[in-house]
């Protein structure tokens, strides 16, 4: 039997000169009788409203496919506006509190601190939030904060002293790299239990934007700065175990190993990966032991007070020694860590992640022929390069990295990088100013459950 909903208010409006019915629902839609678009739904498309005179302006987003002729395109967000007017001011005063109440009981955010990157990417990241973040918080009547990084960890350090109590959230208008700072500096918190809690969100607009890309891929929609803000507005959240998709690495730079000319000049690295196999993939490696010697941990400089250190996240609590542990020896063209399916826009690398598994997918390309790089790399948009004899793919609870030097030049090392964020450099790579966090040494990585509160469009 349907269920019966009940109307919250039904009263006569003037709408576009006429006048006809309007109706709110119990299931939250706004309907009325005249007009080319009839009714709107609250929780998706109706953003917030403002009170103009006698006139309620409702201020709401709709598919681009429906306003194509207004400047719209299929699978784009556009802006609104509809506008009623009650025929009394007890009936203006009575939508205006039916309307706040059920767009209150949503539970959205109501104050935001937004960290915008202007060096990342194509450095759009400020015209980004302008053109589309801002004007769509304005809507929903959202008060935000906005914080511009200048340099590498800048946001780090303001989220470690930073009055969390004042927002619902922070927001991140860059890729994947801001993002991981900010998970890192709360961590590093004395509060890191209670901080870790509060919402975070990413609207694209760095090279790398993996975690939104597999956020919004879970509804079907685009990968779009409009749609990401809107999954923060809405405010529905969802535990992930963010803090591990940190640790992906790769024996060069992330963005030059998809580039042709790395193919034809291929790297190959020598190292070990020791790891803890999920349940199904205890067949891959060689059975191993776990050791702690020489474990390098990816921790700020040991100049650093030592009570500062352990005031933070310690880690979880894992007695690693009794796991069942496996190694896969090298030589390997790279080795991804994911807890995510996409890498990039275009980078589906881990197809089979899940978001809070307990689970880390581990990519490993072998040496295998250019050609078949090739082949394997044209695949990744599809993630269809895991079906390549020369790629292990499996999923760990706990991972060590031991790298190694170059094949072919012994005397010449790489890199361990976060999303394209170099964390520790080994001997004979370029050279920048830029200091590493860490030295390029094994490197020890366990997951830890749903660590982390994402706001999430489902």
């Amino acid at each position: 039997m349907d269920q019966i909903v009940q109307d919250i208010l039904s009263d006569r409006v003037r709408v576009s000169g006429g006048i006809t019915a309007m109706t709110l629902t119990g299931d939250g839609r706004l309907r009325w009788t005249d007009g080319p678009q009839r009714s709107l739904t609250l929780e998706k498309q109706v953003l917030g409203f403002v009170v103009e005179g006698n006139k309620i302006r409702i201020r709401a987003v709709v598919d681009g496919r429906d306003e194509i002729c207004c400047g719209g395109s299929a699978g784009s967000i556009v802006r609104k506006d509809f506008v009623f007017e009650p025929l009394s001011e007890d009936s203006k005063r009575l939508w205006c509190e039916k309307l706040r109440d059920f767009i209150d009981s949503f539970g959205r955010p109501k104050r935001l601190y937004i960290f915008v990157n202007p060096f990342g990417g194509k450095k759009i990241a400020s015209k980004i939030f302008l053109d589309d973040v801002k004007p769509l918080l304005e809507d929903a009547n959202i008060q935000f904060t906005v914080q511009e990084t200048t340099q590498q960890l800048h946001a780090k350090e303001i989220v470690k002293g930073l009055d969390l109590s004042k927002y619902d959230g922070i927001v991140c208008v860059s890729g994947d790299g801001i993002l991981v700072e900010v998970v890192n500096g709360l961590l590093e918190r004395e509060d890191w239990n209670d901080a870790i809690k509060v919402p975070l969100g990413v609207v694209p607009a760095g090279t790398g934007n993996g975690m939104i890309k597999s956020l919004l891929d879970l509804v079907g929609e685009p990968c779009k700065a409009s749609n990401a803000i809107l999954a923060v507005i809405r405010g529905l959240v969802a535990d992930i175990d963010i803090e591990s998709e940190k640790y992906r690495w790769m024996g060069s730079a992330r963005i030059d190993f998809y580039a042709l000319q790395r193919i034809l000049y291929l790297r190959q690295y020598n190292g070990r990966v020791s790891f803890v196999p999920a349940p199904g993939f205890e067949n891959h490696g060689e059975p191993s032991t776990y050791s702690e010697q020489n474990i390098c941990n990816p921790i700020p400089s040991q100049q650093q007070p030592i009570k500062i250190l352990q005031q933070g996240y310690q880690g979880p609590d894992v007695d690693l020694k009794n796991l069942e542990w496996r190694i896969i020896n090298g030589p390997f063209v790279a080795v991804w860590l994911h807890n995510v399916p996409w890498g990039s826009e275009n980078t589906m690398a881990a197809p089979d992640a899940k978001f809070s598994d307990g689970y880390l997918d581990l990519i490993i390309i072998k040496v295998c022929p250019k050609l078949a790089l090739l082949s394997l790399l044209s695949n990744l948009n599809k993630g269809g390069h895991v079906k390549s004899p020369y790629v292990a793919y499996l999923k760990v609870k706990a991972f060590i990295l031991e790298p190694g030097a170059l094949t072919q030049e012994p005397n010449r090392e790489g890199i361990i990088d976060c999303d394209g964020e170099v964390l520790a450099r080994g001997k004979g790579t370029y050279q920048c100013d830029q200091k590493s966090l860490m030295s390029y040494d094994k490197l020890q990585i366990t997951v830890d459950q749903g660590l982390a509160t994402l706001f999430s469009p489902v």
